[in-house]
């Protein structure tokens, strides 16, 4: 049996747990030659540990850390077909609250590092008439409480897919974003709350049908890395069980 992306080779950030992970099983599962990257060396090591696998344990908030990602991949695999954006994380304070550390943090991990992996890529995408996934979030499309820092970052991430987009219109390549509302990953696990929330506005971003397994997430990304999604380019897709309906 053959798969949607055999011969194909993807790199997935974020690839040591969660939506990352699961977006790294799925390409696998399809055929893909997968390189993983996130901070979790055991966790990489038990998610890609087949023969068309490989993978990197790096701070991509480093550029020259992400130039070396995308140079290893290349180097593993011959070239690069899909850019999976999936790592991030997400500080809650109150805004007044925020510290510098906590500002640069989330806007460099949600987006300076998919800025700094798609510069690195892009030579080898064009090449070979690949695809960026971008992993946003429901949050880039609206406001919420106690996050002002991944808000930000967020709907940037969502403009830099669409400038990216514009400008590589013609040149064969496709570039779209996922915004997923929540899920059952250990960012949502392990979410550290500010100091007397109002629980009222936190209850805002959660949607009726309740949290998605990764999985649902991971599906469509893989869709959009494949070629039944081959007409769309530059789209904003929401993921979130209905919330942004209501």
């Amino acid at each position: 049996m053959t798969g949607r992306f055999d011969g194909r080779v993807a790199v997935v950030t974020g690839a040591s747990s969660g939506l990352g992970q699961a977006v790294a099983q799925s390409l696998q599962a399809d055929g893909a030659k997968v390189f993983g990257v996130g901070r979790d060396r055991e966790r990489l090591g038990a998610t890609l540990d087949g023969p068309e696998t490989a993978w990197l344990a790096a701070d991509l908030t480093d550029p020259a850390a992400s130039a070396a990602v995308i140079e290893a991949c290349v180097e593993r695999f011959g070239g690069i077909d899909i850019l999976i954006n999936a790592a991030g994380a997400h500080t809650m304070r109150h805004t007044a609250q925020t510290t510098d550390a906590d500002w640069h943090h989330d806007l460099a991990i949600n987006l300076n590092a998919p800025f700094f992996l798609s510069r690195a890529a892009l030579p080898h995408l064009l090449e070979r008439q690949g695809n960026i996934v971008n992993v946003a979030s429901i949050a880039g499309l609206e406001g919420q409480a106690y996050s002002a820092a991944y808000c930000a970052a967020k709907h940037g991430l969502i403009g830099l897919t669409r400038a990216m987009a514009l400008e590589f219109d013609s040149r064969g390549i496709r570039i779209n974003v996922v915004c997923p509302g929540g899920m059952t990953t250990p960012l949502l696990q392990n979410f550290t709350f500010p100091e007397d929330p109002d629980y009222t506005l936190i209850m805002k971003t959660a949607a009726a049908r309740g949290l998605m397994d990764p999985t649902q997430v991971a599906n469509v990304i893989t869709f959009l890395c494949s070629p039944e999604a081959s007409a769309v380019h530059g789209a904003v897709y929401t993921v979130d069980n209905g919330k942004m309906a209501l």
